[in-house]
């Protein structure tokens, strides 16, 4: 079913794999006929991920990059929507030659060809495949069936499939395995065999349930693993590695262990003895699925690891602060990124507040321009000060360049994905990336106003960060303020448990100082 935790079992699947010493390639197979993820609204899906090269995909996408280590592309995202299309547009170039174009075998072989072709594009030593939705639903059959072809087309070594089903508890405490039985009884009916069975539960399970799932569902006992409920995703790994899951899988294929890498489990050690507690508010729209700002809340514990410190987070609704008076007790405020004019007013409030109190603050994308809006109203002084998404002001700081124009006429929506920026030496930019050209990932369409920028630094705003030649602000921030910085791009989309993320680590340890400083004074 929908959010047991396929995306975190494959890569934590793959993470032992990666720790083995071999390559890993995700691809994630999304069953619904949209192309992307990109129109997609977070309240119903949760956050759209950028990749580098700006394919707006699935969030599960960003879990496969922060525990495999690697950056992928559109390609590693299928959707029924993409296949079809490429489907038909063969057919109507006629590369079937006249034939009757259906299902099986036109549709599945797309599939498999997809599937093999980013695995020996990518040199991949293993490609790990997840397959989204439901065993029975309509929408995932032509995949499953690919998958039952490929099985069949495969050495038998070189194949294994995992099977995540859910293990209920009733109310005398007992594990239920039917759910699991009837599961791998839907998946069998359509000629698949589960090599491995991975039971989500929120209690470790029972020898006697490993035992009873194993009898019915005709796997050996050491292929049924517990994914018992974790204090945290990152120690899923370590619960498959005690669960001998990579023993299983290297047997599965005829493997040899190539490297034993220590990285992950030297991560987890970290966060387990964090002690220092920061309490960081986000003030958003969105905040009723927090999937919606899920690479925030994982570069927020990325930079917790590198600060000793764990990030708890206060969700403020953005629509609410426009209503009521602003009194936030917390260490730091961030305003994410984000589309509309709703809410907007209530996170102007939240960042004249972190300004003016001298709260560490960090705003991504929106919050970087919604940070322009608010100084020039409340500093420079223009109080008609806004974006023209949302009204025609004499003070629109925040616009479209004309060059934007241009391609969205012919078609073009925003920038995405990976932009070389350039940050101003002397700046606290500077200090927290410690060079002069960053890459970071983009999600926007509108900008600064260069036409206000000499305005705004006059009155103490500085833009330490830029691309395009300089016509495009990337980064700004408040010198008066211990840690005041925004940036138009999203820094948390390439944030790692090994490599955090730059502003956020400076945010965080801000943060940090700030609460440390008061605990002693009180």
């Amino acid at each position: 079913m929908s959010g047991l935790g396929k995306g975190i079992t494959a890569a934590s699947a793959g993470r032992l794999l990666v720790d083995m010493g071999y390559k890993v390639v995700p691809i994630k197979v999304d069953p619904y006929i949209n192309i992307d993820a990109g129109t997609m609204n977070p309240f119903q899906h949760g956050e759209v991920f950028v990749l580098k090269d700006g394919t707006e995909v699935d969030l599960d996408l960003g879990h496969y990059e922060r525990f495999l280590g690697v950056e992928v592309t559109g390609n590693h995202n299928i959707t029924t929507g993409k296949i079809y299309k490429a489907v038909i547009e063969k057919e109507r170039k006629g590369d079937y030659l006249g034939q009757t174009v259906q299902i099986i075998p036109h549709v599945t072989d797309e599939i498999k060809t997809w599937i093999r072709r980013i695995a020996h594009e990518n040199g991949a030593d293993i490609c790990l495949v997840e397959i989204g939705g439901t065993v029975g639903d309509i929408e995932s059959m032509p995949f499953l069936e690919a998958i039952r072809q490929m099985q069949n087309e495969e050495r038998e070594e070189d194949f294994a499939l995992i099977h995540v089903t859910l293990v209920p508890i009733d109310s005398c405490g007992e594990q239920k395995t039917k759910p699991t039985q009837h599961s791998v009884k839907e998946l069998r009916s359509i000629g698949l065999v589960p090599d491995v069975i991975v039971c989500r539960c929120s209690e470790k399970l029972k020898e006697s349930t490993k035992r009873k799932i194993s009898l019915f569902c005709d796997v050996p006992i050491e292929a049924v693993i517990s994914a018992d409920d974790a204090s945290d995703i990152y120690e899923v790994p370590l619960k498959f590695k005690d669960e001998k899951l990579d023993t299983y899988l290297i047997n599965k294929m005829k493997l040899s262990r190539k490297a034993e890498r220590k990285e992950w489990t030297e991560i987890v050690d970290k966060l387990r003895k964090i002690e220092d507690v920061v309490r960081i508010a986000i003030v958003g729209k969105y905040i009723d699925v927090k999937d919606s700002y899920l690479s925030i809340i994982e570069a927020f514990k990325h930079a917790g690891i590198t600060n000793g410190c764990k990030v708890v987070t206060l969700w403020v609704d953005s629509e609410d602060l426009e209503k009521s008076e602003l009194k936030l007790d917390v260490d730091g405020i961030l305003i994410p990124g984000g589309f509309g004019i709703r809410g907007t007013e209530g996170k102007i409030k939240a960042i004249n507040y972190a300004r003016e109190n001298n709260i560490p603050f960090l705003g991504i994308c929106f919050g970087f321009q919604l940070a322009v809006i608010e100084f020039a109203r409340n500093k420079v002084g223009w109080s008609d000060a806004n974006s023209s998404e949302f009204e025609k002001t004499k003070h629109p700081v925040i616009d479209i360049l004309p060059e934007q124009e241009e391609i969205d006429k012919m078609g073009g929506t925003m920038r995405l994905g990976d932009i070389e920026v350039t940050v101003v030496r002397n700046t606290l930019a500077h200090t927290l990336y410690g060079m002069e050209k960053v890459v970071e990932r983009h999600r926007h369409r509108y900008e600064v106003n260069p036409e206000f920028i000499d305005d705004l630094k006059e009155h103490g705003l500085v833009f330490s960060g830029y691309s395009d030649g300089g016509r495009r602000m990337e980064i700004l921030e408040y010198p008066e303020n211990r840690f005041f910085l925004a940036t138009q791009f999203h820094p948390e989309f390439k944030s790692r448990p090994y490599a955090p993320s730059p502003p956020f680590v400076g945010f965080v340890r801000a943060a940090l100082e700030r609460s440390k400083s008061i605990r002693k004074d009180s």
